[in-house]
């Protein structure tokens, strides 16, 4: 990525060329179902979902070459078949967010960190660990944040069951 020339400030525009352009079919771009959002309406909101064999060299495109310089959040769904990660990432020059979404299945939760890109990762992700129990590949210290280091379940899975719930 060196030799890709760097956007300070790019537009909704230039961040959506250059993304098709460098990914091509390997990162969907996905429009809202919500109506009359400020952000949307404005174009500062970016939809778009990918694999996790992509996300770490989409951030880092997203990070070098366009300047989105906070990763916001970092958190996971679980829809019971499969558990999604979802990034949020900013670029404070232009006030766009990209939301990238990438679906992992629930007998291999793993994905690659993005703590090595943005430090700011680093909790969000040890958060998602905890209560979601997905791994991410490369994080610096991949551990629990509040509950014990020897719990073996995960409390936001839909698969845990609450002391006393009838089965």
């Amino acid at each position: 990525m060196a030799d890709e020339e760097f956007f300070e400030a790019p537009t909704f525009e230039e961040v959506n060329s250059k993304i098709q352009a460098k990914f091509g079919g390997k990162v969907t771009f996905k429009t809202s179902t919500k109506k009359n959002v400020k952000a949307i309406n404005e174009k500062r909101r970016i939809f778009m979902s990918t694999d996790r064999e992509t996300i770490f060299e989409l951030c880092q495109y997203l990070h070098d070459v366009l300047n989105f310089e906070q990763c916001t959040t970092v958190c996971a769904v679980d829809y019971i078949d499969y558990v999604q990660i979802v990034y949020f990432i900013t670029n404070y020059f232009t006030g766009i967010m990209v939301e990238i979404t990438v679906d992992i299945p629930n007998d291999d939760l793993h994905i690659p960190s993005v703590a090595l890109i943005w430090e700011g990762a680093n909790w969000h992700e040890r958060e998602t660990y905890e209560l979601f129990g997905v791994i991410f590949d490369g994080h610096p210290k991949l551990k629990r944040l509040l509950t014990p280091q020897d719990y073996e379940f995960y409390p936001f899975r839909k698969s845990y069951k609450l002391r006393g719930a009838e089965e």
